[in-house]
């Protein structure tokens, strides 16, 4: 009895394959970062808000939180960084309020934490989805009759 014949994958499988292989990459490079964010672990120190910008969607406001950061532990004042999970209401324009330094560029946490690792782990799932259907056509359909 013959082999069944092996599927190949295209040249279409074999790119969308590369970018998920990049996805993943993408979302894992932040699994650290995301986790430090979700339990709040980092740097303690003192956020002061200057503005807030919002952006109005259909149905649904944005809004970032800018200001500086103060570490309590007497490091160099960090300008023009974003209070992450903060809307129009929240934002402490003009007052200061506990905040974590996780790491990040630009923004800095709340003592309550952060749900960013769900996105994180939205991204890598999504990677490995469409790297598992990128490379479906090198799966064996089956086992080879004895």
């Amino acid at each position: 009895m013959t082999a069944p014949a092996r599927r190949r994958g295209s040249a279409f499988s074999v790119v969308l394959l590369l970018i998920a292989a990049l996805v993943v990459y993408a979302g894992a490079s932040n699994v650290d970062r995301s986790l430090r964010a979700a339990r709040a672990e980092g740097a303690p120190g003192v956020f002061s808000g200057s503005h807030v910008e919002c952006v109005q969607h259909p149905g649904h406001e944005s809004c970032t939180c800018y200001g500086s950061y103060v570490p309590d532990s007497g490091g160099p004042e960090r300008a023009d960084v974003y209070l992450y999970g903060r809307d129009r209401e929240t934002c402490p324009v003009d007052a200061s309020t506990a905040a974590i330094d996780v790491g990040a560029d630009h923004r800095v946490y709340g003592p309550e934490g952060s749900n960013e690792w769900i996105m994180t782990a939205g991204v890598i799932a999504a990677g490995l989805a469409m790297g598992g259907w990128a490379a479906r056509p090198w799966w064996k359909r089956g086992a080879p009759a004895r």
